[in-house]
């Protein structure tokens, strides 16, 4: 059994599933996305990367298109095309939970600057401004006042990126200064940890200095979060949450190559190794 690992930077979390496999008893392999080339005749011999695929890749669409790919030839990737491209955009994965009836912050959609301030002004602030595709809060922007949103919405203008014309506006949500996240993989929960914001930031990422704490697994916390996972298509995500004093959990965001550092510094269970057996028994199938 050979497990391969793609990657574009390699991480902790990248070394950390290197180095579980080999302890395992696997052939591992890591293999840089950036060299991996092939055409429409390329067949799956000719890039021999294993029986399974765990796709870590950093940058989003270098990740979901070269899965595409691997899924031409019949590789079985973790994640799927379809759990990576769903998880991707903010936009898709906020429509995925509420049709699936998971409670989640609600969400405006707007597909102009002017449409966007129009939002604003009927909805009443506070509330957050999110890039649809992005990661580590960057372009996350809290709206406390109009002066704010406005000039925030004109920045976005300024912005060659097709995807700065879409809006995503959603509610400011009342909770503690920490959310929640849980690693699911497959149909387990493996850990689920509070994440606190660093000081003079709101923003609760370990990756900008947050704080990682051991939560406790509650029924309802288990329950919810394979709930979410299920309904972007399953594998291995990071399902995150946030603790509304009104409304309880709410689900803001699943995460498709999902980080695991801060999470490995408190967690009782063996993240990477649950990653890898779980690898291990899609390859089997």
């Amino acid at each position: 059994m050979q497990v391969c690992i793609i990657y574009d930077k390699v991480r902790f979390e990248e070394k950390a599933l290197y180095d579980k496999a080999q302890e395992k008893g696997l052939k591992a392999l890591m293999v840089d996305a950036k060299t991996i080339t092939l055409d429409t005749d390329s067949k799956k011999e000719d890039l021999a990367l294993g029986d399974v695929i765990l796709q870590r890749s950093v940058s989003h669409y270098r990740g979901l298109y070269l899965t595409a790919c691997l899924e031409f030839l019949d590789y079985p990737v973790i994640n799927r095309f379809s759990v990576a491209e769903t998880c991707g955009n903010k936009l898709v994965t906020s429509l995925v939970l509420a049709k699936n009836n998971i409670p989640t912050p609600k969400t405006h959609f707007a597909f102009s600057a002017e449409s966007a301030i129009e939002v604003i002004r009927k909805t009443g602030l506070p509330l957050v401004l999110k890039p649809i595709v992005g990661s580590w809060g960057r372009g996350v922007f809290p709206l406390r006042d109009e002066e704010t949103a406005n000039m925030i919405v004109e920045m976005r203008e300024e912005d060659d990126s097709p995807l700065a014309r879409i809006y995503y506006v959603q509610e400011m949500i009342d909770r503690p200064p920490r959310d929640i996240r849980c690693i699911v993989v497959g149909d387990r929960v493996v850990t689920a940890i509070y994440r606190y914001s660093a000081e003079n930031e709101w923003r609760t990422n370990v990756a900008r200095g947050g704080k990682a704490e051991l939560a406790p697994v509650t029924k309802e916390l288990e329950d919810l979060a394979l709930r979410a996972a299920k309904a972007v298509g399953g594998g291995i995500v990071g399902v995150d949450l946030m603790e509304d004093k009104a409304k309880g959990l709410v689900v803001h965001e699943v995460n498709n190559t999902v980080e695991f550092r801060g999470a490995a510094t408190v967690s009782v269970n063996d993240i990477p190794g649950a990653m890898i057996d779980y690898a291990v028994s899609i390859a089997k199938k």
